[in-house]
């Protein structure tokens, strides 16, 4: 067994607000800090461990975007609400849509990592699924900041379709990246209605208690949901965490 070396060292003090935020509005809890010092897993789906969230707390992951027509009204819907999130983004799509990219970042939340183009790594080989991953670093960072480096700049990273292996794995760790699954998801990918997919994922956290939740905001009926979700965790008492890197969180920033 790879042997894990993980510190989350956690702000307790509330983030910043994202904007005005209006009466009544969700908000974001706090900010959580992922410090990775090898490589983390992160997520109950598909590894051991996930983040320490205490009972009712919940951090919202969306994949595969930016999607034009869905992104921006997820961004809106989070925004109303005052709420921060992380934005797993493959990397041409970022590159075909830069500035939403950059408006995803410009709000506040995490931008991370999905592949380039979205293939089953573990059905690749592993000299081609390592080019593909480092393709996707590149597109993203660089619609993000206009250059990329010999690292990404926000080291996380989840597989499409979770489809890991052992060897990427360990590279992964050798690069100091933490790789996420989930705790629960919305199961969006899937055919449902907005109501389907509200009724679905609530089921799933309620039985969970708390946890990372896969959403897509490619999805049109997940983006006509998600005001209604938000809606839901503040009347359910439910609070919303938003997981950082250590180099970027609010502790971490010079003041």
């Amino acid at each position: 067994m790879l042997r894990i070396l993980l510190l989350l060292a956690i702000s307790l003090s509330p983030a910043p607000a994202i904007a005005a935020c209006a009466e009544g509005a969700l908000g974001t809890a706090r900010e959580l800090a992922v410090d990775v010092l090898s490589s983390a897993r992160i997520g109950k789906k598909h590894f051991p461990g996930t983040l320490p969230l205490a009972p009712k707390e919940v951090v919202l992951t969306f994949d595969d975007g930016p999607s034009p027509g869905n992104t921006e009204r997820v961004l809106d819907a989070l925004e109303r609400e005052c709420v921060r999130a992380t934005f797993f983004l493959i990397g041409r799509n970022a590159q075909a849509h830069p500035a939403l990219a950059r408006r995803t970042l410009a709000a506040g939340h995490t931008v991370a990592h999905h592949t380039y183009s979205h293939p089953w790594l573990n059905q690749l080989p592993l000299e081609k699924a390592e080019a593909e991953i480092a393709r996707g670093f590149a597109a993203v960072d660089s619609a993000l900041y206009g250059h990329a480096g010999a690292a990404p700049v926000t080291p996380f990273f989840r597989f499409p379709g979770f489809a890991s292996s052992p060897e990427l794995l360990e590279r992964l760790e050798r690069r100091g990246m933490a790789v996420f699954g989930a705790d629960l998801w919305a199961s969006d990918w899937n055919p449902m209605t907005p109501a389907e997919t509200l009724a679905q994922v609530l089921g799933r956290l309620e039985a969970a208690g708390r946890g990372i939740i896969l959403f897509h905001d490619t999805q049109p009926h997940t983006v006509a949901m998600l005001p209604e979700f938000l809606r839901e965790l503040k009347r359910r008492g439910y609070r919303v965490v938003h997981a950082v890197p250590s180099h970027q969180s609010a502790r971490a920033m010079p003041k």
